[in-house]
């Protein structure tokens, strides 16, 4: 998160969740003076004046959370799955929250249109379930680092993040026995210090029991152990956020029986020390 004026879009279909989504989005705004865009998707013209409605009752509702944020109500007329990026675009947006229903209805978040509309954007999620935001924010962010060099870019966005929440990150690596893995390991940790120390944040390392075949199980045990408030992960391979373990245990982080919020990010070319910032 940049503390300069930027945009949030949060993709609403007027449930529950979404509502919390909202939720969030107003918080993380009144840290930020982020402007906030509530987007709804219809399938025909003809239900365009309904959906304004009731949008502005959800505009409404979030004023109640934060009167100080921006609020504005946008509807689109086509899929939710193509619009929630042509909508981000159009109006600025450097981060979407986006609400999951859990894995009864990760379909909405992960079919194979919908996964497209993460791993292809640019821009940050932080995909939520019925767990609102606690009024300190994000104050503990899980970081899994594991043997890919992209997972260092997520530095980026999360210590944007804890600068805002003034959080504690925690490192999470996973155990190796390999001697060069290990060292691998050892040089992304060694970044992290030193990337995590020059901007005065706050974090603890910890190496997991788990070897990467169960670094999954180890982000979630460790996230519910120290109560997170968010997991960051990283989107490395095409349609995949967790790296190359799979679909299914993509959906088991974004879809954790906790609830904790996680951020998704995708690589970029320019690497960490390009930074990353809200486009206002």
């Amino acid at each position: 998160m940049s503390r300069t004026t930027s945009k949030i879009l949060v993709p609403t279909d007027f449930t529950k969740v979404a509502d919390c989504a909202l939720n969030h989005a107003m918080t993380v705004a009144g840290r930020t003076g982020a402007p906030v865009n509530i987007l709804h998707v219809v399938e025909k013209q003809a239900d365009v004046e309904e959906a304004r409605r009731k949008l502005e009752f959800e505009v409404a509702r979030a004023r109640k959370w934060n009167e100080t944020v921006q609020v504005k109500a946008i509807v689109r007329v086509g899929s939710i799955y193509e619009d929630i990026g042509d909508a981000a675009a159009e109006v600025g947006a450097g981060m979407i929250i986006m609400g999951t229903h859990g894995m009864r209805g990760m379909q909405f978040i992960t079919g194979s249109r919908a996964l497209r509309v993460i791993t292809s954007s640019k821009l940050p999620f932080v995909v939520v379930q019925e767990r609102m935001i606690k009024d300190v924010g994000y104050r503990n962010i899980v970081v899994p680092l594991d043997l890919h060099k992209e997972s260092r870019q997520k530095l980026t966005v999360v210590a944007e993040m804890a600068k805002t929440f003034e959080s504690k990150v925690h490192l999470l690596i996973p155990r190796e026995e390999d001697e060069f893995l290990e060292k691998q390991l050892a040089n992304h940790i060694r970044f992290a210090d030193q990337y995590l120390t020059e901007r005065g944040i706050e974090y603890a390392t910890t190496i997991a029991k788990e070897t990467s075949g169960e670094f999954v199980k180890a982000v979630l045990r460790h996230a519910v152990e120290i109560d997170a408030d968010l997991i960051a992960i990283m989107n490395l391979t095409e349609g995949n956020i967790f790296g190359l373990l799979g679909v299914p245990y993509e959906q088991e982080i974004i879809a954790n029986e906790a609830q904790i919020p996680v951020m998704c990010m995708n690589p970029i070319a320019t690497g960490v020390g390009g930074g990353w910032t809200m486009q206002g």
